[in-house]
């Protein structure tokens, strides 16, 4: 039966099998400590994702590393001045810390934006890079819905009033738009079922979670 399957397919099968296990050890939960799995989870699938990139270039490699840069220095103006998402502070579950910020959030701005920037290639593939970039920078914002009230819920960051505000998802729509234009721009009509498939995974698990929780 493993035989029949493709490679992509293999791929997509062993994020699955990570997912579902990431929502039953934090549902039941195995461990009281399983949640601090969480960096080496954003490791594996960016790891996968890339595994999968079809064609590696310089822009491929400028691309990431903005979107890795430009989302970590986002996220420390934003934890320094309160400015851009509003006033809140990281924990310790993302791990080491630089300037009050994990590193690990700059890892997941990158998974991030390049399961978006890749996703909006299939559902708009004539689309000029700006609209395209917009698109994938709605994705990010409604994934960032789902995923705010996880955070709270576990721990990966507080908000001292205890409600996430308006200014947070404008916030990242405001970083978010740009890093995805200049990906978009610079990876054209780039393909990867991986990486939008493990995008469809990380709504599924998100809104799984939030439900629960609603419970």
């Amino acid at each position: 039966m493993i035989g029949n399957l493709s490679k992509t397919q293999i791929g997509i099968a062993y994020l699955s099998i990570i997912y579902m296990v990431g929502i039953v050890g934090i549902l039941l939960p195995i461990h009281p400590e399983f949640i601090r799995l969480t960096p080496l989870n954003l490791i594996v699938s960016l790891a996968t994702v890339l595994y999968f990139h079809p064609s590696w270039s310089r822009n491929t490699l400028i691309a990431l590393g903005i979107c890795f840069s430009g989302g970590f220095l986002a996220e420390v103006f934003g934890v320094q001045t309160g400015l851009l998402f509003g006033e809140y502070y990281y924990e310790d579950v993302l791990g080491f810390k630089l300037w009050e910020t994990p590193l690990m959030i700059g890892v997941n701005w990158m998974l991030l934006a390049y399961c978006c920037g890749v996703s909006v290639n299939m559902l708009l593939p004539k689309a000029k890079w700006p609209i395209k970039g917009f698109v994938a920078a709605i994705l990010m914002v409604l994934l960032d819905l789902l995923l705010e009230p996880v955070a709270i819920q576990y721990n990966f960051w507080e908000w001292p009033a205890q409600k996430v505000p308006l200014q947070n998802y404008l916030g990242w729509f405001i970083v978010a738009w740009p890093l995805l234009s200049i990906f978009v721009a610079l990876q054209g009509q780039i393909r990867n079922k991986v990486a939008v498939a493990l995008l469809m995974m990380q709504f599924v698990f998100f809104a799984i979670l939030v439900l629960w929780n609603q419970i």
